[in-house]
């Protein structure tokens, strides 16, 4: 008698599903492993993306990434090669087939060092600088990937063999057809690097005033380049990536915190509460109270039974 043999993207939904018995998104003892389970499609929410690579094994995701919109399912990963705020809306699940995905971060102070050992290789400059990008999935990466979820099965090997599969799965990144955002991301002084440093400042002293030609100086570019290759990677310019911070910290502390509109909005940086609340319709759809009111609403929903996706990392 023949046994069919489980595909790697179905062992994977299998091995979720065990962890994520309900809808949620669930942090693992493995550092920088999320999984996350969806049963319904959900309005669109702000979350900042670090540095990972996100494989969705069931169901299908838009992120809006400045102007531009990506949409990727079931055996396609999501490589974000620096930090950005976006905008991500699951609008594919059912209670059948709910979304599925794991998210593990890229530490790229270990890239470097597996650089030496594989060396430059014949790594093409990437067609589009941008920092965030959609890929079918290869057998190799899936591989190496349904290992690392088999780990959180087996605790009592992570210590020995997790540093394996972390360095295997760069590795498979930086070969891939995209690894040169991440080589050039951790190449000293390269202009993708430059942003790097950038957008480190911008995300530390957001609820400053932001003059770009003293950013530019901090990062040693001409305010016409960093206006340039800053848009070219994060498609978005340095003060609306402010702006994006701003905006999503303002909701973290009204959701969290219970601060007013008029606090969040004077706490992130806002002079203006008229401007903050018309800025912040803009990105979220309402006014700061009524989206608010709706975001909160929708978390007593889910504890009765429905839900909505509030983040995913």
């Amino acid at each position: 008698m023949t046994t069919l043999r489980q595909t790697p993207r179905h062992e994977m939904i299998d091995i979720i599903a065990r962890i994520a018995e309900r809808d949620g998104d669930y942090a693992t003892v493995i550092p920088g492993l999320s999984v996350h389970r969806h049963s319904s499609t959900a309005t669109p929410n702000c979350a900042a993306y670090k540095p990972s690579l996100a494989i969705i094994v069931q169901g299908v995701k838009r992120v809006v990434l400045g102007d531009e919109t990506l949409v990727y399912g079931a055996s396609d990963y999501l490589l974000t090669s620096i930090d950005l705020p976006v905008l991500s809306q699951i609008s594919q699940a059912s209670p059948e087939e709910p979304y599925m995905s794991l998210a593990f971060q890229i530490d790229t102070g270990k890239i470097p060092a597996l650089l030496d050992l594989i060396g430059d290789g014949p790594t093409k400059s990437p067609a589009s600088p941008r920092g965030m990008t959609v890929s079918k999935i290869t057998p190799d990466l899936e591989d190496a990937a349904l290992r690392l979820l088999r780990l959180l099965e087996r605790p009592d090997d992570i210590a020995a063999l997790l540093p394996l599969i972390e360095q295997e799965l760069l590795y498979r990144l930086l070969i891939g057809p995209h690894g040169a955002r991440l080589r050039q991301m951790t190449t000293a002084e390269s202009q993708p690097h430059q942003i790097g440093r950038a957008v480190a400042w911008l995300k530390e002293h957001y609820s400053r005033p932001l003059r770009i030609d003293d950013l530019a100086s901090r990062v040693s570019m001409s305010v016409s380049s960093l206006h340039h290759h800053f848009k070219a990677i994060t498609a978005m310019s340095p003060l609306q990536y402010q702006k994006q911070l701003r905006l999503q910290e303002a909701r973290r502390l009204m959701l969290e915190e219970r601060l007013d509109a008029g606090d969040a909005g004077h706490q992130v940086g806002y002079e203006s509460q008229s401007q903050f609340s018309r800025e912040y319709a803009r990105q979220f759809g309402e006014p700061p109270a009524r989206d608010i009111g709706r975001v909160r609403r929708s978390l007593v929903g889910r504890l009765s039974g429905e839900t909505e996706m509030l983040s995913e990392g």
